[in-house]
């Protein structure tokens, strides 16, 4: 919170971007992590997507060519992301931001990366890592200040990935337990 004219406290700019509509989480051993949250929780089925890597990448301003597979599943609205990195190139999992085995960010679907980027610079937000998704997505994964473990990642999803996250969503929704483990090409 910030305080406003008169001294009393105001929520921040980064709010006004958007709401939470995903956790992630980084874990040491990724298959179990998904068995349990399908098994234990109930979330499933994620939809894996392997070899990511974002166009343009940068790690803290510095090009990179880090690559990674998700899992995505969806527990109501809200995504559950499980990620393991898949290469030593310098990134978000790796270092003192590759915190593991507990909610490592959360991410923000944004209109424009430009009024993130904006409201970042704002509150002195770092940003960690950025790069493009797909012809026309952006993101960036910002430290807003209280250090690792603490990070936002404000995504401006890429033309028609409105679909793909709908039917993820829906298959979610009217899941049976059956194949939970869907591989995206």
């Amino acid at each position: 919170m910030t305080n406003d004219a008169s001294g009393s406290l105001r929520p921040g700019p980064l709010k006004r971007l958007g709401d939470v509509i995903q956790l992630a989480f980084f874990p040491t051993d990724f298959d179990a992590t998904m068995k349990y949250w399908i098994e234990t929780v109930g979330v499933g089925p994620f939809f894996v997507l392997n070899d990511v890597r974002l166009d343009e990448m940068k790690y803290k301003g510095q090009p990179t060519d880090a690559v990674f597979t998700m899992a995505i599943g969806y527990w109501g609205d809200i995504q559950i992301e499980l990620i393991k990195t898949d290469s030593d190139a310098p990134s978000l999992y790796s270092g003192e931001y590759a915190v593991r085995d507990r909610l490592h960010h959360v991410c923000v679907f944004v209109e424009s990366i430009v009024e993130a980027r904006e409201a970042c610079a704002a509150v002195g937000a770092e940003i960690i890592v950025e790069g493009k998704v797909g012809p026309d997505g952006a993101v960036i994964y910002v430290d807003p200040g209280q250090g690792p473990g603490q990070v936002i990642e404000y995504l401006q999803p890429m033309s028609g990935s409105e679909g793909l996250f709908q039917m993820m969503k829906d298959a979610a929704r009217d899941w049976d337990g059956s194949d939970p483990i869907r591989v995206l090409q």
